[in-house]
C-alpha cells in the first residue's frame, strides 16, 4: 500500500476556504460542532467512529456536553491528506451542516 502524500498548504487553505468551520491545526484540521445534549453528542460520535471505520481512517474526537471537535490528519504521511478533506466532508453530512 503505497503511503498518502501531504498536501500543499494552497490546497488547504482553498479547502478551508471553501468549508466553513474547519481550520488548520497544525499538521491537521478540525471543527468543532454543538448539539443540544450529551447523548446526541455521543451519537454524533459514534457515527463518525463507523464512518471512520469503513475508511480505515480515524480522527482524534473530543467529546464534551452539547460539543464535538474532530481532528483529521494522516499520521504516516506527517500531515494533511485528501482523505482528511474527504473524511471532513463527510463529517459535515453526518452532523447534516455545510
Amino acid at each position: 500500500m503505497s503511503k498518502r502524500q501531504k498536501l500543499e498548504d494552497d490546497a488547504i487553505q482553498v479547502f478551508l476556504a471553501a468549508h466553513g468551520g474547519w481550520s488548520r491545526a497544525g499538521e491537521a484540521i478540525q471543527k468543532s460542532y454543538t448539539f443540544p445534549d450529551f447523548s446526541t453528542a455521543l451519537a454524533f460520535v459514534v457515527r463518525v467512529g463507523l464512518a471512520a471505520e469503513k475508511r480505515d481512517h480515524h480522527p482524534d474526537v473530543h467529546l464534551g456536553w452539547g460539543r464535538v471537535t474532530v481532528v483529521w490528519s494522516t499520521h504516516d504521511a506527517g500531515g494533511i491528506t485528501s482523505i482528511d478533506a474527504e473524511m471532513a466532508e463527510a463529517t459535515d453530512r453526518l452532523y447534516g451542516g455545510p
